[in-house]
């Protein structure tokens, strides 16, 4: 199954950006996974080619049409298509490594690019729009965090990583951030590998790197730290 992603955008020229490099580009080149963009000034009707209207009850800014966005979400949507409708905004729910997982087994997604101060609210209702967000902050529209999105499943996708340890042992697949990583010189101004990486002794090295993971975890996260707790209770 490839996984297929859809993007509606108003600059649809910004994809696929650095989606097309490196992994995600290999993997986009192999057919491992497919990108299309379409422009939502597409389905405009007048000869402006409007795509938004000032908000409704006054306010500053304009907001995305239904009426138009509705089409190009139609558009785009096959007849008994799978893939869930992905709204970028800021006041979606957070991306986390699990969402991750579980967009990369699945059959793809159609994703809406926010901009100007958002989407009317009848769209989302009336196309089933699940609002995504990458953080606590605003960007001038929902495109990067839209390839931010996709960066995170595409490498999860069979085959794009090369070790399949290297995603089982990253910052959140255990409830963990990652641990420190070293590599050569041995000594780097001043400053060595920990002798127990060198020592040969992977069970040892294991235990270490677990333990780094919970001081890391419980120094910078606290969040994640109490759940990390809560699971080993539960």
């Amino acid at each position: 199954m490839t996984f297929r992603a859809s993007i509606l955008t108003l600059y649809p020229e910004m994809f696929p950006a650095n989606l097309g490099l490196s992994l995600s580009g290999k993997a986009l080149e192999r057919g491992d996974w497919t990108l299309n963009a379409h422009n939502i000034r597409d389905y405009a009707t007048d000869k402006h080619r409007s795509v938004d209207d000032t908000p409704s009850g006054g306010g500053a800014g304009m907001v995305l049409k239904p009426d138009i966005l509705a089409k190009a979400i139609d558009d785009v949507t096959e007849e008994n298509d799978p893939r869930p409708r992905f709204l970028m905004s800021p006041r979606g729910k957070p991306l986390t490594q699990e969402m991750a997982r579980d967009l990369a087994e699945g059959p793809g997604a159609i994703i809406v690019c926010g901009r100007f101060e958002g989407v009317d609210q009848r769209v989302i209702e009336a196309r089933n729009l699940q609002e995504v967000s990458i953080g606590d902050y605003i960007l001038s529209g929902g495109e990067m965090a839209a390839t931010i999105l996709l960066d995170a499943v595409v490498r999860l996708l069979p085959g794009v990583m090369g070790n399949k340890e290297s995603g089982d042992s990253e910052s959140f697949e255990n409830g963990l951030l990652e641990h420190p990583h070293y590599t050569r010189p041995v000594e780097f101004e001043g400053r060595p590998i920990p002798d127990i990486l060198t020592g040969g002794n992977h069970k040892l090295i294991d235990k270490w790197r677990l333990e780094q993971s919970q001081e890391l975890t419980k120094q910078r996260r606290p969040d994640l730290w109490k759940a990390y707790l809560d699971g080993k209770k539960g």
